[in-house]
């Protein structure tokens, strides 16, 4: 049996979330059922260029989540007493834990050393800082997306630490947030070394394994009971029982618990120093040796060749990812610091609960009536709202959220899937409110484009050579309903029209077009040939649904924006264009659009990264600085056209695809965008390894 794990009693955090001058929210979780505390300071450089420390008087209030036996999360409110926060001016916080048996603060759990690798402080700040922007100031925003522990190549969300170390005294030249634009974990694409150190954790800290046999029956066979445990053993759970379609599925997360772990360890090198000091890190050989990798193909002499085979591929796996691994964990104490410094806002995309989540209407109706397939979207689904969705905007969440939640621990904490259970599941799948409004400067609307979705049952044709067939269009990224939903909460927030508005889409409304159309043309008619490409490719941008496509524009130009700033991840390429939109109407809307991605999952690779590449050198001189001209036709197909064509169309727009850093209009290494907004004008720029501080 193995001897109980000593966990520090702060497993994340801690995060700023959102701050305005009314209120500030900060995130952590914890080991212990404690009562938490904060101060709060403001900082102002004295004549002799020194730190001054004035304390704030406020108002705490804390609303804690009990996940677990050993896990806690926390969301602290801290409000001023007499008048609003200070804005423009840094603001430093302590915070006060209370076990029942000690007492401790940043100082103690040595979290404000300087110059200690465990230190969550900028130069000689006695404490963690942050700024609450002014309507009038107008500092950068970082964003980015896409982030995998085990993906090659640096972590892009590391040189926002660097911009930080650099700025963090100015709160006029410091960046004002961090927007994070989804796929802040992949839970369907886990690292072979990382499972069985996230399975040990989940259980350990929830204080038991989640009864999932009482939801999926044919889970109590041995085989599948031992297979749970291993790696690279879930692909048929996923497939069979949960109904899924991820194709890297063998050690997606299933438990609330396997949820929660992944995300303390992408926020925190925390877990991480707990796994290495309790020696749950493995090599390959050991993890042979303990039983704990399955094979497809056992060791016997009708299967030797093709044991031998897999065993050789999985191995060459293992090492890979270890190698990853060890430069995602290095990043993480700058990561942990930069989260703990700056207000952080976040939005999913499919990986934050699985790949292809939501995809088609067969999709979601497949998973839903699944049990085991529905309560792991509620899994992640509550898992995201208490690490991501939470801090964003907590106003947006009743009390008889909070209730449905409470019940669905409870269920997982029982093993009693009752009524109550079913309720709660229903209230994570049907949640309509994940969109939000971030108070930054200019304000930013966060589309939720996952959940609102509405499938279209017409069917379009589809032509590879002389075969044409039909097929299930893309859907629509938000519904009649979710739009106005929207609509109201933007207007609702204090944002004024005819001034600047950022808009936050995960996926790009608009993308590299010489990359959507390769995909069009190309690939996606290899659905006639039986190539399930919908799931292999995703289809998802907004050009691939002409009618979604219009209905964006026309609610954004409803809004009129002074200039319409979208910000969007997803993609795994950065981009950035212009758009000048004219309706027939004779109504206007100028798009800015900023892609930033990925931050640690560089992926154009395999036959598909191949085409693309392809696709990229033979159309990108073409398209630098070059406008284009498309119009949208009364049936809702997007065309490119040229000056002597005459169509009747909805819409036209024209695009400028930019250079990015002074090069190339696409860039495919980890990177991490960063957008100015300064009187109308707008600077982006993109931080990589070429251009990290």
């Amino acid at each position: 049996m193995m001897t109980p794990i000593d966990f520090p009693i702060i497993l994340a955090g801690p995060i700023v979330r959102r701050v305005e001058p009314t209120q500030i929210y900060i995130w952590i979780a914890t080991s212990k059922d404690c009562k938490l505390d904060a101060e709060l300071w403001k900082i102002t450089k004295t004549a002799s260029d020194e730190q001054q420390y004035d304390k704030l008087t406020t108002k705490v209030s804390v609303t804690s989540i009990s996940f677990g036996q050993q896990l806690f999360h926390h969301l602290i409110k801290i409000t001023p007493i007499d008048t609003q926060f200070p804005t423009d001016t840094l603001l430093g916080y302590n915070m006060l834990f209370d076990d029942g048996r000690n007492r401790h603060d940043f100082e103690s759990l040595q979290l404000v050393t300087r110059n200690q690798p465990q230190s969550i402080v900028y130069g000689n700040l006695k404490y963690p800082a942050f700024h609450i922007q002014s309507e009038n100031s107008r500092p950068s925003i970082l964003y980015g997306s896409c982030r995998k522990p085990h993906g090659t190549d640096d972590d892009a969300l590391a040189y926002a630490d660097d911009i930080l170390k650099h700025t963090y005294l100015n709160p006029l030249k410091r960046p004002q947030a961090l927007f994070l634009l989804g796929d802040q974990i992949y839970a369907d694409d886990v690292a072979h070394p990382l499972i069985p150190v996230i399975i040990t954790f989940a259980h350990e800290l929830m204080g038991q394994r989640e009864l999932l046999e009482r939801i999926e029956p044919r889970l109590l066979s041995p085989h599948f009971q031992t297979a749970h445990q291993q790696i690279n053993a879930r692909q048929y759970h996923m497939e069979y029982f949960c109904q899924f379609t991820s194709s890297h599925a063998q050690n997606h997360l299933i438990e609330l618990g396997e949820y929660a772990v992944m995300y303390l360890l992408a926020w925190s090198p925390a877990l991480w120093e707990v796994a290495q000091s309790n020696g749950l890190f493995r090599s390959f050989e050991e993890a042979e040796e303990e039983k704990l990798i399955y094979y497809i193909f056992g060791d016997s002499d009708k299967a030797k060749n093709e044991h031998k085979s897999e065993k050789r591929k999985l191995r060459h796996q293992y090492l890979d990812q270890q190698e990853s691994l060890i430069s995602f964990q290095q990043s993480l104490y700058q990561v942990r610091r930069l989260l703990a410094n700056i207000p952080a806002y976040m939005i999913f995309d499919d990986h934050d609960i699985t790949d292809d989540w939501n995809l088609s209407y067969n999709w979601r109706n497949n998973v839903k009536n699944s049990p085991l397939g529905r309560h792991v979207v509620a899994n992640g689904l509550l898992a995201y709202w208490a690490n991501q969705g939470w801090g964003n905007d907590p106003d947006a969440f009743s009390i008889q959220f909070l209730e449905k939640i409470q019940s669905y621990l409870k269920a997982i904490r029982t093993g009693d899937f009752n009524t109550n259970y079913e309720e709660a599941v229903e209230q994570l799948w049907n949640f309509d409110s994940w969109h939000f409004v971030a108070p930054t400067q200019p304000k930013s609307i966060f589309l939720d484009t996952r959940t609102q979705r509405e499938y279209d049952s017409i069917l379009k044709k589809v032509k590879f050579g002389h075969i044409i067939e039909e097929a299930h269009s893309s859907p629509e990224l938000l519904n009649n309903a979710a739009w106005e939903s929207v609509t109201e909460k933007l207007f609702s927030s204090g944002w004024v029209q005819h001034t600047p508005l950022i808009v936050v889409s995960a996926t790009p409304v608009y993308g590299m077009g010489l990359i959507e159309s390769f995909l069009h043309d190309y690939i996606y008619p290899f659905k006639v040939l039986g190539v399930e490409v919908q799931t292999t490719v995703d289809f998802e941008a907004w050009k691939y649904n002409g009618k979604g496509f219009t209905e964006f524009l026309r609610y954004a130009a409803y809004w009129k924006p002074s200039i319409c700033v979208i910000l969007s991840g997803d993609v795994h390429y950065a981009s950035e264009v212009k758009a000048d939109i004219i309706f027939t109407s004779g109504a206007r809307l100028a798009i800015h659009q900023c892609t930033s991605s990925p931050l640690k999952n560089m992926s154009f690779s395999g036959v598909w990264g191949m085409l693309l590449k392809l696709a990229i050198g033979a159309n990108s001189f073409e398209r630098k600085n070059k406008k284009l001209h498309r119009i949208c036709t009364p049936d809702f197909e997007i065309i490119r056209i040229d000056k002597d064509d005459s169509a009747p169309y909805i819409w036209e727009d024209f695009l400028t695809y930019q250079n990015l850093n002074g090069k190339s209009n696409i860039e495919t290494d980890n990177n991490l965008g960063m957008i100015t907004i300064i009187n109308g004008a707008i600077e982006n720029s993109l931080i990589n390894k070429n251009h990290a501080n």
